[in-house]
């Protein structure tokens, strides 16, 4: 009858030299699960040199020597609000409701007391009208509050307040104060990843890769440039390729031509109209209104009333929708 065999205690129980090392293959195990090093990130890198970088904004500041953006605007705090009604919507279409509105608000308290609702109805033709109207009146109070009534210089107290982010605060700081920032809209978003120039994931990834590319002396206007040249040239769905002055430097794989256009200056749009004046047409309804009110005197047999000519009338004008009154200055009479 056989004897049943010593059971051999393992390695890791005793007290020997293996006594509590890992196994070969406990330790490939843990080797396996064991999770890898985070590699540092790399910024996108450019597909330009500096040289052609230098040339690309050299030719579109010859094309256009002041480019100035598209919004209408009075002062700091006018464009501030311009720039937060924006959003999700056209210029042409923002200054249609911002030009009867900035005639009888064109500052913080002036906003404030115009109230949410009449804000609300002069920009109703607007996107998010609703949201936007709460938003002015917001920041209007938040200026009184806190800053004097002042728009605030810096990009940390402009993003403090209600409606207004990263792209907004650039804008103001670059076209109201003249610093050299770059507002990422969805046109500068598209051109720095399609041709190369700054690509990134996100609005900040872009704008970080553009201020490394930018030469210094190009900064102050780059932000407009890059936009005209999204919006007329290189546009979303149809680029212009034909049109494009820096067609044979650009690197997009499916640009349509490699001949630059010719290099002209290019008219800048001409200045908005004052919005402290009234159109012709509101100048021909004010008109229409006293004759029509002394037909109607003459009519019923009484005599005009002499005082209201001195009187100042309540200006009204209505853009779709939108209607908003206020008391015009003595020259819109």
């Amino acid at each position: 009858m056989r004897k049943p065999k010593d059971k051999v205690a393992p390695a890791d129980a005793g007290t020997g030299a293996g006594a509590g090392e890992p196994q070969p293959r406990q330790r490939v195990r843990a080797n396996a699960l064991a999770k890898p090093r985070p590699r540092p990130q790399q910024p996108p890198v450019a597909l330009y040199s500096p040289a052609e970088v230098e040339e690309i904004f050299r030719r579109f500041s010859i094309q256009r020597p002041q480019p100035r953006g598209e919004l209408d605007y009075v002062n700091a705090f006018t464009l501030l609000v311009a720039v937060v009604l924006s959003a999700q919507a056209t210029d042409v279409g923002v200054n249609k409701a911002t030009g009867p509105l900035f005639r009888v608000a064109d500052t913080p308290e002036k906003m404030l007391a115009l109230g949410e609702a009449r804000v609300g109805e002069s920009i109703r033709t607007i996107g998010l009208w609703r949201n936007k109207a709460k938003n002015v009146i917001a920041l209007s109070e938040a200026l009184i509050r806190d800053h004097g009534g002042a728009v605030p210089r810096t990009r940390e107290a402009l993003v403090t307040l209600p409606g207004v982010g990263r792209k907004t605060a650039n804008v103001v700081l670059n076209v109201a104060f003249g610093q050299p920032t770059i507002a990422v809209d969805t046109h500068i978003f598209r051109i720095g990843n399609r041709i190369g120039l700054a690509p990134g994931a996100t609005p900040e990834e872009v704008e970080a890769g553009l201020l490394r590319v930018v030469p210094a002396h190009y900064m102050r206007h780059a932000h407009h440039w890059l936009i005209l040249h999204g919006r007329y040239v290189c546009k979303a769905r149809k680029p212009d390729c034909a049109a494009c002055v820096i067609a044979d430097l650009c690197k997009w794989p499916d640009k349509t031509a490699s001949v630059p256009a010719p290099l002209v200056e290019i008219e800048p749009p001409a200045p908005a109209a004052s919005l402290c004046q009234p159109d012709a047409r509101l100048r021909h309804l004010l008109r229409h209104r006293r004759q029509r009110a002394g037909k109607v005197d003459a009519a019923a047999g009484v005599e005009p009333d002499r005082g209201r000519e001195a009187r100042p009338h309540r200006v009204e004008r209505r853009i779709g929708d939108a209607e908003i009154g206020g008391e015009p200055d003595e020259g819109q009479v």
